[in-house]
């Protein structure tokens, strides 16, 4: 049986939800691109993140896809991918940033020589 406390406490819970995805990526959209830049890693040792850094923005590898590029790291690659937008947004309904994921990735070359 429910308590009037547990009760309060479903229907705080019911009404504050909606407001945590307010934080979060809006509609994501899919498109094929090609991608030239250095393979790197960023983030903490508990989040890593596999990027790449072109000229415009920094391309995040999707996770099921990371350990198998991790060999990469600081070199020049070519690659083609599935390319997700994700929109995040602040609480307040403005736009923070987009974040730009790349899924399904094939890599077209590598480029060994040493950068600028």
């Amino acid at each position: 049986m429910l308590t009037g406390k547990t009760v309060v406490i479903l229907l705080l819970l019911l009404y504050t939800t909606p407001c945590l995805f307010a934080f979060g990526g809006g509609g994501q959209q899919s498109v094929e691109v090609e991608v030239t830049g250095r393979m790197r890693l960023v983030g903490t040792s508990r989040f890593p993140s596999l990027v790449i850094t072109s000229e415009r923005r920094d391309w995040f590898i999707s996770d099921e896809e990371r350990e198998g590029l991790m060999g990469l790291q600081q070199r020049v690659v070519t690659v083609m991918a599935e390319k997700y937008t994700y929109k995040v947004f602040l609480a307040n309904g403005l736009l923070s940033r987009r974040h730009y994921v790349l899924r399904n990735v094939v890599i077209v070359s590598v480029d060994d020589s040493e950068g600028p």
